[in-house]
């Protein structure tokens, strides 16, 4: 980036550091989301509810079957790394 980009951009220098926490803190969630030890934490959580009379029948079941389903299909990667893409660099 040259200095007169980088001075012209240099309002939007928030809004990219908010976004960049954003994507960091979104990608943070679905790592956890589909944590298999989360998961199983979930599917015990969920069988203690059906037992106590929390959740009926047919919500235990939607939510067994989503839980299942993460166990059985983790989650692929987005394509997003923190690195930097060696094809966007600039030789000085």
């Amino acid at each position: 980036m040259g200095i007169v980009s980088g001075l012209l951009l240099l309002p939007l220098a928030p809004v990219r550091g908010t976004a960049w926490i954003a994507d960091h803190l979104l990608q943070e969630a679905r790592r956890q989301a589909h944590d298999p030890r989360a998961v199983q934490a979930r599917l015990a959580a969920l069988n203690r509810a059906l037992d106590e009379g929390a959740i009926d029948e047919a919500a235990f079941e939607r939510e067994e079957e989503r839980l299942l389903t993460l166990l059985e299909h983790p989650a692929r990667p987005t394509g997003r790394t923190t690195t930097t893409n060696p094809a966007r660099r600039r030789h000085v």
